[in-house]
């Protein structure tokens, strides 16, 4: 399990900052003001207008979008108060109905220090003063900062806007030109506001995997239903991070995508367990495994369709049905640690059922007869009397048990 990368829970509280600068300079200070304002490297800033004093204005705003369609930068009104004066400035900005890139992050409110229901990717935030939560893999956004209640800063293209560009909400700055005389040119007061215990939520989205040839996990028929959500005690923030995918002991468990085999071992709650990372990044968690293939090596490249292992209930599910417990955590919320997971179920509905197994890695772990119409095994689980008569020290004794085996399955009443 990995630690997911912010709190949510606990008495951290909000902060309401009220900032005023005062000053005595031969030239008057200048206060500014904006709603948004959306800076892009190499072009002349957009937004809602830039409100300056002096003179001391106060302006009410109704809706803006950019662009039109809203996808980068939407608020529902605005509200700006811009004062400045020979001996003092002060400046502030406050919107509702936020909305940035589609829905990546919406606020109820925003501005004046403080930030109301905040959602970034999916999940509910507890703002900070000076707090940065990271955005997936394209940029980052430093909440309740010096000049605006939310800076979104690009590190990668993304949503229409260029690498390095920057997205202010309720900015408010205020200078003064000339030196001012000795004193304090600050004012920040700070109150402390509880803000409610909460926990971070199962995401309701269902990104795109960025590929297609996913397959099934599962090679045999199985069964599985939507336990996504569901209450667990025993995982962090106490829910079902996937499915359970139920199927027989021992049936083979697929690599869903071409990617890299990792953090193969036991645990105690997902018991033999390993991940797999796709080519796109996007990573997906097996559990309860009773046994593993020769794949199953961190840093080995597979395919999709390569047996990975095998179902069972190790770990707490021992003494429960065998299944495989499956987790999808795409590459856009892996920054969310651990709980950047999504709902599989629509994912698996859609993938390729293996027909087909080709199992090379295990060649001379299976018999070599096939019972009639059955598809062929990609490994055979033994117990101990299936070897209790075979000699190893006799090449094919295990072939001859496994044949008679094989032969009593088929018997009527057997």
């Amino acid at each position: 399990m990995r630690s997911a990368w912010f709190s949510l829970a606990g008495g951290a509280g909000a902060l309401l900052l009220a900032l005023a600068a005062s000053a005595a300079a031969p030239a008057a200070p200048t206060a500014q003001a904006a709603a948004v304002r959306i800076l892009v490297p190499g072009q002349a800033a957009a937004g809602t207008p830039l409100v300056t004093a002096p003179p001391t204005a106060v302006t009410n705003g109704g809706s803006f979008a950019y662009p039109a369609d809203g996808s980068i930068a939407s608020i529902g009104s605005s509200s700006i108060t811009v004062s400045a004066s020979a001996t003092s400035t002060s400046a502030s900005a406050q919107v509702t109905s936020l909305s940035l890139f589609g829905g990546a992050i919406t606020a109820d409110s925003a501005g004046a220090g403080a930030i109301a229901n905040l959602v970034v990717l999916g999940q509910p935030v507890s703002p900070t003063a000076g707090q940065q939560v990271p955005l997936a893999d394209w940029g980052s956004v430093t909440l309740l900062g010096p000049q605006a209640a939310l800076d979104v800063v690009l590190t990668a293209d993304h949503g229409g806007l260029p690498s390095g560009s920057e997205i202010q909400v309720a900015f408010a700055t205020t200078s003064a030109p000339a030196p001012a005389q000795p004193g304090p040119t600050q004012i920040v007061t700070i109150v402390s506001v509880p803000w409610p215990k909460q926990k971070v939520r199962p995401p309701k989205i269902k990104p795109p995997l960025g590929e297609n040839g996913y397959v099934f996990p599962v090679y045999c028929t199985a069964a599985y239903g939507d336990g996504f959500g569901n209450v667990r005690k025993d995982v962090p923030n106490g829910w079902h991070h996937g499915d359970d995918i139920l199927a027989p002991l021992g049936a083979p468990v697929l690599a869903v995508a071409h990617g890299v085999v990792f953090n193969v071992g036991f645990e105690k709650i997902g018991g033999r367990r390993l991940w797999l990372r796709d080519d796109r990044g996007n990573e997906f968690y097996y559990a309860h495994l009773s046994a593993y293939s020769p794949f199953a090596v961190a840093g080995a490249i597979v395919n999709a369709g390569d047996v990975l292992g095998f179902v069972g209930n190790s770990g707490d599910a021992e003494g429960g049905p065998f299944h495989l417990h499956f987790e999808i955590h795409p590459v856009g919320l892996l920054g969310l640690g651990y709980d950047g997971a999504v709902d599989p179920t629509t994912y698996l509905d859609s993938w390729r059922r293996v027909r087909q197994l080709s199992f090379e890695a295990a060649a001379g772990w299976t018999p070599t007869t096939q019972v009639k119409n059955a598809p062929p095994a990609g490994a055979v689980l033994l117990g101990s009397t299936d070897i209790s008569s075979a000699s190893g020290l006799d090449p094919h004794a295990l072939s001859r048990v496994l044949r008679s085996q094989s032969l009593r399955s088929r018997r009527p009443g057997t």
